[in-house]
């Protein structure tokens, strides 16, 4: 059914249906001016807001519905993740286009509540509207921390760059899901690299973990690409950085992907972006208890991938004969053509 004929009203009763009941610490969820809720007891409050944008963000003819309300929570979680807290309460806003059906909607909402449902998120609110052309979707995530957040701001030199995971996935599926996947390449592989674009994972228990633990400076979600985002953290702490493009943890597949479209694994990793790992500045003798007890703790891997240099060295990228590289910077929105 077409949302002209069912109407605003009806659309956010049906979105409370779908939703179901609201989770811990919701008094007062949807259905009211505002939400009501409680946070533990000598918390920090985090908040944070992420807009996406059709053909922008995201592309209908590839990405369904779940997978784009999919998307819409994990971006969010992991700015949340990346200053160590715990994400508790999500509002969404959604401008529909004509042709979406209260079907598409549910569908939307059936996978912001995958997404959500994990860490113990409530969509507790948020707004509903028309848009003439293209879908929007914004979502509000309210997180706790107990103690001191992560900033970007702590890094200092002789620190440790290190980065969770894995770095490139999300590009590659990209360059798959715009294109077409190259002739010879497995559909195992092609699926694990669109799944790694349309549904990323959020590094929740990873950022927890980092938030409590010694020895982690400062920290940052790999969200635009580990060029543009190493660069935010630098600037932010007021240091220069050097990688090794070698050392970067690149999977097989984005490298079957490079090679299938005459690429260089690296620029996926490196330029890419939307891998929501999450970058860190560590002290050197923190290292051994941070990778042990990650591994402990999540399954988790942590790769050092370089370390932090006086601000005048300002921020390098090197091969594996230790020559400086020239990479771009990747996407960055009102950069101009």
């Amino acid at each position: 059914m077409k949302l002209s004929e069912i109407g605003e009203r009806e659309l956010i009763r049906e979105i409370q249906a779908w939703l179901g009941a609201a989770g811990p610490g919701v008094s007062v969820g949807i259905g009211d001016d505002s939400a009501v809720l409680s946070l533990t007891a000598g918390t920090r409050l985090l908040a944070t807001t992420d807009l996406l944008i059709e053909d922008v963000h995201f592309r209908r003819r590839y990405a369904g519905y779940a997978d784009i309300g999919w998307k819409a929570i994990a971006v969010n979680l992991s700015d949340i993740a990346a200053m160590g807290g715990r994400p508790r309460f999500a509002l969404v806003a959604l401008a529909s286009p004509p042709e979406m059906t209260a079907e598409d909607v549910e569908a939307l909402y059936a996978g912001m509540r995958a997404a959500a449902a994990p860490h113990d998120v409530g969509i507790v609110g948020g707004d509903t509207c028309a848009s003439p052309d293209g879908l929007i979707v914004n979502v509000t995530l309210l997180g706790e921390i107990q103690g001191a957040p992560r900033l970007r701001s702590g890094a200092r030199p002789g620190d440790l760059i290190a980065v969770t995971g894995s770095l490139g996935l999300s590009a590659a599926g990209l360059a798959v899901l715009e294109a077409g996947a190259p002739p010879g390449l497995p559909p195992d592989l092609v699926a694990e690299v669109c799944r790694a674009h349309l549904r990323p994972t959020a590094r929740v228990a990873e950022g927890i973990f980092f938030g409590q633990a010694d020895g982690v400076r400062a920290m940052i979600d790999c969200s635009d690409g580990l060029v543009i985002d190493l660069g935010h953290l630098a600037a932010a702490s007021g240091v220069g950085a050097q990688v090794r493009l070698d050392r970067l943890p690149i999977p097989p597949s984005v490298g079957r992907v490079a090679e299938a479209t005459g690429r260089d694994p690296a620029e996926f990793a490196a330029v890419g972006g939307e891998d929501y790992e999450l970058l860190l500045a560590i002290t050197p003798g923190a290292l051994p208890a941070l990778v042990s007890g990650l591994r402990s703790a999540t399954g988790t891997e942590v790769t050092v991938i370089g370390e932090i240099r006086a601000p005048e060295d300002g921020l390098r990228f090197l091969n594996a004969q230790g020559r400086p590289v020239a990479l771009g910077t990747g996407f960055e929105h009102f950069s101009g053509p």
